[in-house]
C-alpha cells in the first residue's frame, strides 16, 4: 500500500474513536507518514474537499443498531468522489468476562459503507472492528474500571499491529467469519434506521439534580438537545452517543426505562385500535409493507406526543421520582457512566 498521507475522518460519544483515531495516526508518524485528524461533529460536513489521491483515507465510528450511526453514513454519502484507498473501522461493544474479550458485532457497518464508497471510485484496502469498552449503559450494566483498563490495552495493541501492517505494506487479511456472522444480521441495522434510533432519541431524560449548567446541549455533537420548559429535551436527532449521559457533572441524566416499557405497551393497544378496522384493506396490499410504514408512523407519532407530555410532567416532584427511580441508570450496580481512557 503506497501513500504519502494520512486523512483521518471519526465520529465519536465518549472518545472510543476519538482514540483509535490518534492510536492510528500516532503509528504513521513513525514511518514518517504525515497525518490529520478530522471530527466530523465539528466540521461542514457538506461541503468536504476531495482528498489527495495520495493520502489513505480512514473511517472510524462507534456501531449504532449494528451500522455506523446516521451521522457518519449520511457523511460517507456526501463525500465527493476519488480514486483513494480507503479503511474501514469501527468501535463496537466490548466485554469482558474475567479475562476473555467478548467481541461486539459490526452488522451492516462496512457492508453499506463499502458499496457507497466503491460506486464513488475508492478502493476498500480493509476493514478493522475494534472491541472497546460499551457506553450503552441504557442497555446494560456499565463496565468496571478493570474491565475498562484491559479492554483499552489489549485493543490498542491489537490497533497498534495493524497499523503496522497498514503502513509497511503487509497483507490486510478480511475476518470473513465475522463478516458471515455480520450479513446474518445485518438487516437489524435497517430496523434501527427507520424505527429504533428514535425510539432510543426519546430515552433520556434530565432529573431534578440537574443545575442548568447547559454541558449537554452545547456537548451535543449532532445539536440534538435543546432547551424547553428550561430543561433539556431531546429531539429524534439524537444519535444516542452518550455523550451527554456520560459527561454530566450532575449525573442527571437518565434512561427512561419505565416510561419505554409503558409507551411501547400503550402504543401497540393505541396502534391496533385505530388499524382494526383497516386490516382487510392493508392486507391485500402484497407485503403488508402499507401496512408496516402506517405501524411505524403512528408508533413514532405517538413516541414524539407522549414524551413531550412526559417532559411537561416532569416539572412535578412526585412524577419526577417515578421517572427516576423507575430508571435502572440510577442504581450504582446499573449506571456506571462510562468516558474512554485519555492519553491512553
Amino acid at each position: 500500500m503506497s501513500f504519502e498521507r494520512l486523512t483521518i475522518f471519526y465520529f465519536s460519544g465518549t472518545g472510543n474513536s476519538k482514540n483509535v483515531a490518534q492510536w492510528m495516526s500516532s503509528v504513521a508518524s513513525k514511518y514518517n507518514i504525515e497525518s490529520s485528524i478530522h471530527n466530523i461533529a465539528t466540521i461542514n460536513r457538506d461541503s468536504v474537499e476531495p482528498v489527495p489521491i495520495n493520502s489513505l483515507i480512514i473511517f472510524i465510528s462507534p456501531v449504532h443498531g449494528f451500522n455506523y450511526p446516521p451521522v457518519m453514513l449520511h457523511f460517507i454519502a456526501r463525500f465527493p468522489k476519488g480514486q483513494n484507498k480507503v479503511i474501514l473501522m469501527d468501535t463496537r461493544a466490548g466485554l469482558l468476562i474475567g479475562n476473555y474479550n467478548l467481541p461486539g458485532l459490526s452488522g451492516a457497518t462496512f457492508l453499506f459503507s463499502s458499496l457507497i464508497l466503491k460506486l464513488k471510485g475508492y478502493s476498500i484496502s480493509g476493514i478493522k472492528p475494534v472491541d472497546l469498552p460499551s457506553n450503552w449503559i441504557s442497555l446494560h450494566p456499565g463496565l468496571n474500571a478493570r474491565a475498562i483498563k484491559k479492554l483499552h490495552e489489549k485493543q490498542k495493541a491489537k490497533v497498534v499491529g495493524f497499523g503496522e501492517k497498514v503502513f509497511t505494506g503487509q497483507k490486510i487479511h478480511i475476518p470473513w467469519p465475522e463478516v458471515l456472522i455480520d450479513i446474518v444480521i445485518a438487516p437489524v441495522s435497517i430496523g434501527y434506521y427507520f424505527a429504533g434510533r428514535f425510539l432510543f432519541a426519546k430515552t433520556f431524560y434530565a432529573s431534578g439534580d440537574c443545575n442548568h449548567c447547559d454541558v449537554c446541549i452545547k456537548n451535543c455533537p449532532v445539536k440534538a438537545i435543546v432547551k424547553i420548559d428550561n430543561r433539556p429535551f431531546w429531539t429524534f436527532k439524537c444519535e444516542s452517543c452518550m455523550r451527554c449521559m456520560s459527561n454530566c457533572p450532575k449525573r442527571s441524566i437518565e434512561t427512561a426505562h419505565g416510561f419505554i416499557i409503558s409507551y411501547c405497551l400503550l402504543s401497540s393497544v393505541l396502534t391496533g385500535l385505530l388499524l382494526y378496522h383497516f386490516d382487510t384493506l392493508l392486507f391485500v396490499i402484497p407485503g403488508g409493507l402499507i401496512r408496516y410504514v402506517i405501524k411505524t408512523a403512528l408508533f413514532l407519532l405517538f413516541l414524539g406526543i407522549s414524551y413531550r407530555i412526559t417532559h411537561y410532567l416532569m416539572r412535578f416532584k412526585f412524577f419526577e421520582r417515578l421517572m427516576v427511580y423507575t430508571s435502572l441508570t440510577k442504581y450504582k450496580f446499573w449506571g456506571k457512566r462510562y468516558k474512554a481512557l485519555k492519553n491512553f
